[in-house]
C-alpha cells in the first residue's frame, strides 16, 4: 500500500499533505491522554513491532503479496491518537531511509494508511466491544473485525484519492473492484496478526492494552473443588495509599520491562531473521498498479541512494546478511525515533498537568 512518487499529482499530494499534517497535529493533542506511565513506553515499541512485521509480505494470491498495515493493532495497543503517529513514524522511517514510499506521495501515505487504517479499525473495534461480552475474549474478536475492515478501507481511499488526481487515465471502476478484491485477502491476514498480537499482550500485561480499559472481571479463587468469586478487595486507608501505591509500582515496572524486551527481542528478529522468507511477489498496491497501467508515471525515489534503499545494506554481498542487518536497524531506527516522540509528547502532558493546580489558583 506504499504509493511511490508519480502516482498521484502535486496539487491533490499537496492536499494530502495538508490533511496529514492536519491529523498529526491533532494526534499529538490527543496522544498526550492517552499516554500514561503503561503506554508511553510501548508506543515507541509498537512503532518497531510494525515496521519489522511490515517486512514480512505473505501471499495473498497467484503473484501477489500483502504485509500489515498496522493501524487497528497500533490503535487498539495505545490508542487511536498515538496509533495515528506510530504508523507516521513507521512510514518517515521507510521513506527517507529505506526508498519505500515516496517522499512527495508521505502525506497520501499517512492519510491513507495511519488515518483511515486507524479511524476505520478503532471505529470498528469500540462498536463491537460495546456490544460483545465484557471478556478479554471479545477484545480479540474485536480485533479481528475491526482489522479485516481497515485494509479494505484503506484500498476505497487510495482509490478515491487516485481518482481525484492519479496520474495516467485508468478505469477507476477496475481499479476499485482489483484494489478491494486483493486487499480484502491482505485483509485477512492483518487480521490474523493483529488478533494473534493483541492476545499475546492480553494473556500476560492486560493493563496495557488501551483497548481492553474498563474490562474488569472478578478475581475467583478455588474452595472446595469449586470456582467461587472472591471478596471485594478493601479499601486503602489515605495515610497509606503513597506507600502502597509506591509497592504496586515497584512490583509492575519489572514486568513492564520484561514485556518491552521481549516486544524488542521479538520484532528485531522478524526483521532481522524471518523477513529473509518473505515473499518477494509485489504487494496488492503495485500489482494493480502493474495490471491497470497506473504505474507509467513512477518517478525516481529521492533516497534511492540511500544505503539502505530497498531494504538491504550498500555493499553487503550476502543477501542474507544484508537484508537482516538492515531490518535490524529499521527497528532500531524506528523505536529510538519512536520513543522520542512519544516521551516528548508524554513530558509536554506531565508539564500541562503540573501546571493545573496554579492556573486555577490564579
Amino acid at each position: 500500500m506504499h504509493v511511490p512518487d508519480g502516482f498521484i499529482d502535486a496539487p491533490l499530494s499537496a492536499a494530502t499533505g495538508a490533511v496529514a499534517a492536519g491529523a498529526l497535529a491533532v494526534s499529538l493533542r490527543g496522544a498526550r491522554r492517552e499516554l500514561d506511565e503503561r503506554t508511553a513506553p510501548l508506543a515507541g515499541l509498537v512503532a518497531a513491532f510494525i515496521f519489522a512485521v511490515q517486512m514480512l509480505n505473505f501471499p495473498v494470491a497467484a503473484g501477489t503479496s500483502g504485509h500489515l498495515l498496522g493501524g487497528a493493532l497500533a490503535a487498539i495497543l495505545v490508542g487511536p491518537f498515538t496509533g495515528v503517529l506510530c504508523v507516521s513514524v513507521v512510514l518517515l522511517m521507510q521513506g527517507i531511509l529505506f526508498a519505500d514510499g515516496g517522499l512527495t506521495a508521505l502525506g497520501v501515505n499517512i492519510t491513507d494508511m495511519a488515518l483511515v487504517t486507524t479511524v476505520v479499525g478503532y471505529a470498528v473495534f469500540r462498536g463491537l466491544v460495546k456490544v460483545l461480552p465484557r471478556r478479554r475474549r471479545s477484545v480479540t474478536v474485536a480485533s479481528f473485525a475491526a482489522a479485516l475492515l481497515s485494509v479494505p478501507a484503506a484500498a476505497v481511499a487510495f482509490t478515491l484519492i487516485y481518482a481525484l488526481g492519479g496520474t495516467t487515465d485508468v478505469a477507476i471502476g477496475k481499479v476499485a473492484t482489483a484494489m478491494i478484491g486483493v486487499h480484502v485477502l491482505i485483509g485477512l491476514g492483518e487480521a490474523a496478526i493483529t488478533a494473534l498480537t493483541v492476545g499475546a499482550v492480553i494473556a500476560v500485561r492486560p493493563d496495557l492494552v488501551y483497548g481492553a480499559r474498563g474490562l474488569r472481571q472478578r478475581l475467583k479463587l478455588r474452595v472446595n473443588g469449586e470456582l467461587v468469586d472472591a471478596p471485594p478487595a478493601r479499601p486503602v486507608p489515605a495515610a497509606a495509599l503513597p506507600q502502597a501505591l509506591g509497592s504496586a509500582r515497584a512490583g509492575r515496572y519489572p514486568h513492564h520491562r520484561k514485556v518491552w524486551l521481549t516486544g524488542l527481542v521479538a520484532s528485531l528478529v522478524l526483521a532481522g531473521f524471518v523477513s529473509f522468507y518473505a515473499s518477494a511477489s509485489p504487494d496488492g498496491l503495485m500489482k494493480v498498479a502493474h495490471d491497470q497501467g497506473i504505474d507509467k508515471k513512477t518517478g525516481r525515489h529521492a533516497s534511492d541512494g540511500s544505503p539502505l534503499a530497498g531494504y538491504g545494506v550498500e555493499d553487503v554481498s550476502d543477501a542474507r546478511l544484508s537484508g537482516g542487518l538492515a531490518g535490524v536497524i529499521g527497528v532500531g531506527a524506528t523505536v529510538v525515533v519512536g520513543s522520542t516522540v512519544f516521551w516528548v509528547v508524554r513530558r509536554r502532558r506531565g508539564a500541562a498537568e503540573s501546571a493545573a493546580p496554579s492556573s486555577r489558583g490564579v
